[in-house]
């Protein structure tokens, strides 16, 4: 018995009024499914961190609930356990450990859900949805981080009802990444601030946008030292930035680069732009994947500035992916991200996650 209560069977007849060419555009690239999906738009999708055995995964969704899966490794999944809020749930991280998993939400707190005895307490509160959640392992001190739309970031020790910290952002938090000893938040009206969580979190600098267009979502790359040295910034414009924090050429080490754009490539037909919802770095190789309204997801060489792969276009957008510890599954999410209004929902459509095998086409153009 499913804690996610029945699941519906997939494609149960496999007869399609339109015959069997139209069948599979929800899942062109022949991707895994996982079994039991959220019942509404997915929001956030995040795999166990490397400490723990075997792989699970979580997503969020506006059905206001967060869904833990074990993925195992002839790719079925496992649906494990539940939990909800009274809102649509934004964004979600694990704990270092994998024991705990910390969920945001439009109803203004962010939970932390124990997995070995199922049970989540609230641990943080804004005046506003809560956007972001990130875990933070330092060497003196462990918290969790939450950006809200309340324009303020927020640091929480868990055990707690009121913030060890709380930082003024210039406007609403829209996106955050986290990569110690370094996180950076992107805000509303094009706001970029990079903080250093040394000792204790501090802002280390604003960054004027490289983009001309709402940020929508962020992430951080490291060296090879694997130290985070710079990050990827997607806008709604069909657009990703390239920033490195202390570049020797800035001028030349920073760039960006066009994505999940289709149609006119010349002036005389407009060319259909599309929000770049999220973007996920290869814990192996350095290399990125985008995913966007588009329906698309792309992987990126940043360092050879190249194109690996396109998907072809699912019959939705997608709204989330993540990669797993070793890199070897991609997971990505299609739902309706409501990036063309009210008329183009349908609640007819359902929402799907996808797994696939990403150990050979995300390896960089050319190894050094």
């Amino acid at each position: 018995m499913s804690l996610f209560g029945t699941s519906s069977s997939f494609g149960s007849g496999g007869t399609s009024v339109f015959g069997s060419a139209t069948t599979d555009s929800h899942n062109p690239m022949k991707d895994v499914e996982v079994t039991s999906p959220p019942d509404d738009s997915i929001s956030c999708l995040a795999f166990s961190p490397p400490t723990m055995q075997g792989n699970f995964l979580i997503g969020g969704s506006w059905a206001n609930d967060v869904r833990c899966w074990e993925v195992q490794d002839n790719g079925q999944t496992v649906p494990k356990a539940q939990q909800t809020h009274t809102g649509p749930v934004l964004d979600i991280c694990w704990s270092d450990d994998g024991s705990k998993v910390f969920t945001a939400s439009c109803d203004k707190t962010a939970k932390m859900w124990d997995l070995n005895s199922n049970q989540a307490m609230q641990i943080a509160q804004h005046d506003a949805p809560i956007r972001t959640v990130h875990w933070i392992k330092a060497s003196n001190y462990n918290c969790v981080m939450t950006g809200s739309w309340d324009k303020t970031l927020k640091f929480w020790d868990t055990r707690s009802p009121n913030p060890v910290m709380s930082l003024q952002l210039p406007e609403r938090c829209y996106c955050a990444d986290v990569i110690y000893p370094m996180a950076v938040v992107a805000t509303a009206e094009r706001g970029l601030i990079v903080y250093q969580l040394e000792n204790q979190p501090s802002e280390f600098r604003r960054i004027e946008s490289p983009l001309k267009h709402q940020h929508r979502c962020v992430a951080i790359f490291k060296d090879k030292q694997n130290k985070p040295t710079g990050f990827a910034l997607g806008s709604i414009e069909g657009r990703v930035a390239i920033h490195y924090i202390n570049p020797p050429n800035p001028a030349k080490d920073n760039f960006t680069f066009k994505c999940h754009r289709s149609n006119g490539t010349n002036t005389s037909t407009p060319q259909d732009i599309y929000a770049v919802n999220a973007i996920s770095f290869h814990p192996v190789h350095g290399t990125l994947a985008t995913v966007g309204s588009d329906g698309r997801f792309s992987f990126w060489d940043k360092d050879a500035r190249t194109k690996l792969k396109t998907s072809e276009q699912l019959d939705q957008p997608i709204t989330a992916c993540c990669f797993n510890s070793n890199g070897n599954i991609f997971a990505y999410a299609s739902s309706y991200d409501w990036s063309k209004g009210h008329e183009y929902y349908n609640s007819q459509k359902k929402n799907y996650i996808f797994l696939r095998n990403a150990a050979e086409e995300l390896k960089p153009r050319n190894k050094k």
